[in-house]
């Protein structure tokens, strides 16, 4: 099963990426519940195995872009993210003072604040683009204005997946004209 999940995770992130055409070091907010992804109830069963798989996939495929991973803790610890200590810095992101643990960060947060080589953990981050899996909420950390990402991915594992990006906001009236190539 953790199989199918990285594939279909990767399948997802890159249809994401082609439509969203983030900048070097944006950052790409993630929130998932693996009690979802295995077919039960939200914070009800949560999987190390599976946490792990969609960490090390997202991981992977953020060196490869260039992109910064923010990993939403469950309500527990307020929705808070982990990122890498470079990307707090570079965002002055606020820190606070918790490490995830299975019952209160959930095991995607848990797996990863273990995978960095500097975790942080932040109270927001204002994020290019993002990916809900099984329904974790992570509006509150995308740019405005949110825009939703239609992919041919629509769960992971038994999770459903809602993808969305940021786009500049339109700003004038009538007599204003747009740039085609920003978002």
């Amino acid at each position: 099963m953790n199989e199918q999940i990285k594939k279909d995770l990767r399948t997802a992130l890159e249809e994401l990426y082609t439509v969203a055409h983030p900048e070097e070091d944006s950052i790409l907010v993630v929130g998932c519940s693996t009690s979802e992804v295995i077919g039960k109830k939200i914070g009800t069963g949560g999987s190390e195995e599976t946490a792990k798989a969609i960490c090390d996939t997202l991981r992977e495929f953020c060196r490869e872009k260039k992109l910064f991973l923010a990993a939403q803790c469950c309500e527990h610890l307020n929705r808070s993210l982990v990122v890498e200590k470079k990307c707090a810095k570079m965002y002055g992101l606020t820190r606070v003072n918790a490490v995830p643990h299975a019952k209160a960060g959930g095991a995607f947060g848990t797996a990863v604040y273990g995978s960095m080589e500097e975790p942080y953990l932040v109270e927001s981050v204002v994020a290019d683009m993002g990916i809900d899996i099984g329904n974790t909420l992570i509006g509150m950390h995308i740019r405005p204005v949110c825009v939703p990402v239609r992919v041919s991915v629509k769960t992971i594992g038994e999770a459903p997946l809602t993808l969305a990006r940021s786009r500049c906001k339109y700003v004038g009236g009538e007599r204003a004209h747009y740039n085609p190539e920003i978002g």
